[in-house]
């Protein structure tokens, strides 16, 4: 039985795919993803140097991609400032009087809790946003 270089790219991709499901490790499926690039360009009749070029070049960019955008994940704010972490971040509360050193005490979800001013300026009275949470400290700013 004599395969056409197409259908190896796909078996190649399929196999790749399927280790990557055995072992969870997702740059396997963007390898895949160059091997299904080289398959295509078997189809458009490109030789095998032409092939294996774009396997390398698709499966490897897909690779730094996945890898800067995990990257950049992994440096999201931390969980005492991160809304997909806390969800009082970004919620707002009323802050009637300020203490002096830009503290408060607001009444927040049914219950006193203590507040500190990140701004530059001096707080007054009204809206606030809360930026952050340190223990049972709302840290706010407009």
């Amino acid at each position: 039985m004599d395969m056409n270089q197409a259908t190896v790219w796909w078996l190649i991709a399929g196999a790749l795919v399927a280790i990557e499901l055995a072992t969870g490790t997702f740059y396997l499926l963007m390898l895949a993803v160059g091997a299904a690039a080289a398959a295509l360009a078997a189809h458009l009749g490109l030789g095998l140097t032409a092939q294996i070029a774009t396997a390398a070049v698709v499966g490897g960019a897909a690779v730094v991609l996945w890898h800067q955008k995990r990257a950049a994940r992994d440096q999201a704010a931390p969980a005492n400032a991160n809304p997909d972490v806390n969800l009082d971040i970004g919620q707002s509360v009323q802050v009637d009087h300020w203490q002096p050193g830009g503290r408060a005490t607001v009444k927040y979800r049914g219950a006193d809790w203590q507040a500190r001013y990140q701004g530059s300026d001096t707080p007054v009275a009204g809206r606030y946003v809360i930026r952050a949470v340190e223990g049972s400290c709302l840290l706010l700013d407009h």
